[in-house]
């Protein structure tokens, strides 16, 4: 079996965006050689989130509303976390939507229903971010 390991770097220039990484993993199960088999893809940040699901504006402003209203950003004072930093609504996102995703890699190709695409989700941007790519397989 073989594995393949990639890191993908992100710094957006807003505290929360989504962004659509499928091309990325793609890229990285193509420079893997790997036609069969897994790949994980996780943030390698606390506040951040990898999530599979369509990508439609419509809907990413749908999870902005959502999950502001489940944790709002402000007041800051409304979390017992905030003190040094501000970013316990963060870390509250990230649980909700997720850490990681894996996928099926069938014929070189991730192994997607229709409208299946993979996202990173930003929770307190504005500084650099990693996430792991993952492969295993043949």
């Amino acid at each position: 079996m073989k594995n393949y390991r990639k890191e993908l770097h992100f710094k957006t220039s807003t505290r929360r965006a989504y962004l659509n990484i499928t091309p990325q993993v793609e890229s990285a199960i193509a420079e893997s050689g790997i036609r069969e088999g897994l790949v994980l893809v996780n943030a390698m940040n606390i506040t951040a989130s990898v999530f599979i699901n369509d990508n439609e504006s419509g809907l990413h402003r749908d999870f902005e509303t959502w999950l502001e209203g489940l944790a709002p950003e402000k007041p800051y004072d409304r979390y017992h976390h905030n003190g040094y930093e501000d970013n316990a609504d963060a870390h509250l996102k990230r649980t909700i939507m997720g850490r990681e995703v894996v996928c099926a890699i069938t014929n070189g190709r991730l192994d997607f229903g229709t409208w299946e695409q993979i996202f990173y989700g930003e929770f307190d941007g504005k500084r650099d971010k990693r996430v792991l790519v993952k492969i295993i397989g043949e």
